[in-house]
């Protein structure tokens, strides 16, 4: 059996006393312990030698396995796999080396005392991450459970509530939960001003006005929310790209010629963690699209100067590859030897010229090619008629 020489112990405000008999006697008898000030300052009584957060964070994983064959500890707030430090390591150390003693979270705290159905919030992080993460998650009626990077979030958070049309959203600050100096703050965006705790969670009700921003998380987002110079995958077209491209939990995705960004980031939107890369030549393009990454929730977007097939060279292997521009035959045999097996690659042609490109290309490799027609009704001087829009020819590949 294998030796579980690491043992990751979420604990709470009430520190020692919360624990279970066998995680307490673990860190009673423990030699090393890892973990931050907080940790440290509510197990005080533990003999062992204490041990900080190494920095940078991404050489914790060395920093751990140097103390194997020691009695060894690692405190975290709360349940160790949920947004939290636990599960970076397991992702690194083989779980049959690993127990785990998981703590009440504060997610289960704070709907425990607004009286939530956690089965009915989202639970998302701001945590030294972009607090933009959480827009696609700002509709109509939503309730959100965040965890913040300090005390400067809650005021973040309201900012984007208010520009987005939520400015009468509830919001609810706790801090120390389920200890003895448990604090709450209740206020409302258009007007928060409050001073808190650094270290807090935050509970969102969204509340939307009649001139609010709604959006679904599923692909088509109207295209007047893009910034954009006329050249884009538009609304209808990209629902349908978007659902043969599949966007999937942690998926990475190359969008070539990325423009301003519309797919790269619905992709991102339509699944956790999802990832993308943009290869676009133009700088003009490439700010655009960086704009709208931040503005629609997808701020972690990896954007690039690069032009195929030489800007493919270093880039991995993704899960997907949409072409939206520098459609070339030799691109896209390059691309889908990359692909990883049951990846999916998308082209869209709108040309003569892109469009033969991509009759050899179904000729050779098969797939599925689809012709897509939109029209739009128009006013017509004081009347309104059809004005159709530029067919899309769409070839779809599913790698096995």
């Amino acid at each position: 059996m294998t030796d579980r020489w690491l043992n990751i112990i979420g604990i709470g405000e009430d520190g020692l006393a919360g624990l279970s008999s066998l995680a307490r006697t673990l860190v009673e008898g423990a030699e090393v312990i890892i973990g931050g000030d907080r940790h440290h300052d509510l197990t005080s009584v533990s003999k062992a030698e204490r041990v900080s957060w190494p920095s940078p964070f991404d050489a914790m994983i060395e920093t751990i396995r140097s103390y194997r064959g020691k009695r060894f500890v690692v405190l975290v707030t709360g349940d160790p796999l949920w947004f939290s430090v636990g599960a970076r390591i397991v992702r690194s150390i083989p779980a049959d080396e690993i127990s785990l003693f998981p703590q009440l979270s504060a997610f289960q705290w704070a709907a425990s005392r607004l009286g939530w159905s956690l089965a009915d919030a989202d639970c998302l992080t701001a945590h030294g991450r972009p607090v933009e993460n959480i827009v696609p998650f700002i509709q109509p009626g939503a309730r959100l459970l965040i965890l913040t990077t300090g005390s400067d979030t809650p005021a973040q958070v309201a900012k984007l509530l208010c520009d987005r049309g939520y400015s009468g959203s509830k919001m609810t600050i706790f801090a120390a939960l389920g200890g003895p100096q448990e604090q709450r703050f209740d206020g409302f965006a258009d007007a928060w001003n409050l001073e808190v705790p650094a270290f807090n969670t935050l509970a969102v009700e969204c509340i939307a006005s009649a001139n609010a921003q709604v959006t679904s998380r599923l692909a088509g987002l109207p295209d007047h929310l893009f910034e954009h110079d006329g050249k884009m995958t538009k609304q209808e077209v990209r629902a349908v790209t978007l659902a043969n491209l599949m966007p999937m939990r942690g998926a990475l995705l190359w969008d070539i010629g990325c423009g301003s960004g519309s797919v790269a980031i619905e992709w991102m939107r339509g699944a956790p963690d999802a990832q993308a890369i943009g290869l676009e030549p133009r700088a003009d393009r490439r700010a655009m699209a960086a704009r709208n990454a931040v503005a629609l929730g997808a701020p972690r977007l990896q954007l690039l100067d690069a032009t195929v097939p030489e800007g493919l060279a270093d880039l991995g292997m993704p899960d997907a590859v949409f072409f939206g521009g520098g459609l070339s035959i030799e691109a896209v045999e390059l691309a889908w030897t990359r692909l990883k097996p049951l990846g999916r690659l998308v082209a869209n042609a709108v040309t003569l010229e892109s469009e033969s490109i991509l009759l050899q290309l179904f000729a050779k490799m098969g797939g599925d090619l689809t012709r897509i027609a939109i029209q739009r009704a128009d006013p017509v001087g004081h009347l309104t008629g059809w004005r159709p829009m530029m067919p899309v020819t769409q070839w779809s590949l599913f790698k096995r």
